[in-house]
């Protein structure tokens, strides 16, 4: 059998935030039998690699090399020769002081194929998340991106001082933090007078970031005061004068916030979604995770007699995807449902419904178990025939409710929680830093399991915010002991969102 051919795809990460990673750089990356990192690749990114597939770090600071750039040469070269598929993943853009042209080469020099994926540039991204645009009519037509760490190898610098100073509109400095006070003196030396505005980014485009804005003679010493640390960009010109009018991503309503996601990771990217949306800073800890229920016998059992059922209930959204996952395996979809009447507690599960093509009949203006009782009690006579497939471990007040008004309930598992620690130190280790701003439960499972993992040490959430998807989930903190500060109005993790930036104004 032939080798399997190896390739490498160099492939610009963008400049932070995960949603700016191109749409080839993610097909490509979801391709990879080995994912190979620096630091400046968001983690999230990641998240777009297949699971099996190896991850390499060799993320480089200043004077701190995990990997020098010969041996992550020599790296990519082993791993393609090797026949892997490669995602070179590299902060902003392969090109842009990215040295992805010296790791092509070398991949060049060995016969190995590659393809590079442009990025954008931290460049023009990062000032433009602060509201700097790099040109602007009437203000700025050129501009000019320069390394603010020049290789220390190739002896007298090559940068034109004379001509940046005096010729060019916008000048934006890459990795220049450390080396500030030489080029803010060889602007100004040359002709760029010392009250050009001016203004530092770190973390741009991160929900870290961090903007100082002050002149080009004053750089050195405001960097100094305000103890700002690499990576950032500097840019001069005029145009940092814009800012004021046009800063944007600094006043989404949640930036600056950090908020744990405690749902299981399967079910936590739209919460992750909305809460990045609003600005914060999400860190995902599952509390718990969603598998398959000590035994399928009883669903199996109820899907082969599902015409014998009146009403088919659904409480999540969990419990829609698993019913249909193994109403799917039976070679059953959807129209098997035909003579059954649906009703669901809320919204969302309504929405995970509607994606197998059904809509409820039945739904309660508020998304509680007695809601729904309530909403359906119209519906019901002595023996009707109701399915109830859940988590294996849920409250009983829905069944019992619905039983003693004559109603046959059948309830069935269809998935189990159970405890997930794999985020467990992280977690640990924010909170004894006083990282976290918020914590999200949305259901009482996450609150419980929350608490097995932090070891019952709640003293460690006194700095903290609790937010709650609705009032069982609170009755649950407060059993638990924990005081809740925002409960979410709409049971939803849309009104969960809105109930955090809500509270954020206050």
């Amino acid at each position: 059998m032939d080798k399997k051919q190896g390739k490498v795809y160099l492939i610009g990460a963008g400049p932070g935030d995960p949603g700016l990673l191109t749409l080839k750089g993610k097909e490509y990356l979801s391709q990879a039998d080995v994912v190979v990192y620096d630091r400046l690749a968001d983690p999230h990114i990641l998240a777009y690699a297949r699971p099996e597939a190896e991850r390499i770090y060799v993320g480089k600071a200043s004077s701190r090399h995990t990997l020098k750039q010969p041996e992550i040469n020599a790296l990519l070269v082993k791993l393609a020769s090797a026949g892997k598929i490669v995602a070179r993943l590299k902060g902003g853009d392969s090109f842009i002081f990215g040295r992805g042209g010296e790791e092509a080469l070398e991949l060049q020099k060995a016969g190995l194929p590659f393809e590079f994926v442009p990025g954008i540039t931290s460049a023009i991204a990062v000032p433009e998340y602060a509201g700097i645009p790099v040109t602007h009519r009437h203000v700025a037509t050129s501009f000019a991106v320069i390394t603010g760490h020049e290789d220390p190898t190739k002896g007298p610098s090559s940068i034109n001082w004379q001509g940046l100073a005096t010729s060019v509109d916008t000048l934006v400095f890459l990795m220049g933090v450390e080396n500030l006070q030489h080029i803010t003196g060889e602007l100004i030396a040359h002709g760029r007078p010392a009250a050009t505005p001016a203004a530092l980014i770190r973390w741009g485009t991160h929900p870290e970031q961090q903007t100082l804005v002050t002149t080009l003679g004053q750089a050195y010493a405001a960097v100094q005061a305000a103890q700002l640390k690499p990576p950032a960009i500097f840019i001069v010109g005029e145009v940092v004068k814009l800012r004021q009018k046009l800063a944007w991503f600094e006043k989404k309503p949640l930036f600056g916030k950090t908020v744990v996601v405690t749902r299981a990771r399967a079910q936590a990217s739209q919460l992750t979604q909305q809460l990045t949306a609003a600005g914060a800073k999400v860190l995902e800890v599952p509390a718990i995770k969603l598998v398959p229920p000590a035994s399928y016998a009883p669903l199996d059992q109820a899907l082969a007699k599902l015409h014998t059922y009146q009403w088919l209930l659904f409480t999540s959204a969990n419990g829609v995807e698993a019913f249909f996952t193994r109403l799917a395996l039976h070679h059953l979809d959807a129209q098997a449902l035909a003579g059954c009447q649906l009703a669901v507690i809320g919204s969302g599960t309504a929405a995970a419904l509607k994606k197998y093509g059904l809509h409820p009949d039945v739904m309660p203006a508020t998304y509680k178990a007695e809601d729904l009782a309530a909403a359906l009690k119209p519906h019901l006579q002595p023996g009707t025939s109701v399915l109830l497939p859940r988590a294996a471990v849920a409250r009983s007040v829905l069944p019992e409710t619905l039983q003693s008004w004559g109603a046959r309930v059948t309830v069935v598992p269809v998935y189990q929680t159970v405890q997930d620690d794999a985020a467990k130190a992280e977690l640990l280790t924010a909170l004894q830093d006083k990282a976290i701003d918020y914590i999200t439960f949305t259901s009482s499972s996450t609150v419980t399991n929350f608490l097995k993992l932090i070891d019952q040490h709640t003293e460690l959430l006194t700095a903290v915010q609790l937010a709650v998807i609705g009032p069982i989930t609170k009755h649950t903190c407060e059993q638990a002991g924990l005081h809740v500060g925002i409960t979410a109005r709409e049971y939803t993790i849309s009104g969960l969102v809105s109930a955090l930036v809500e509270s954020n104004k206050l």
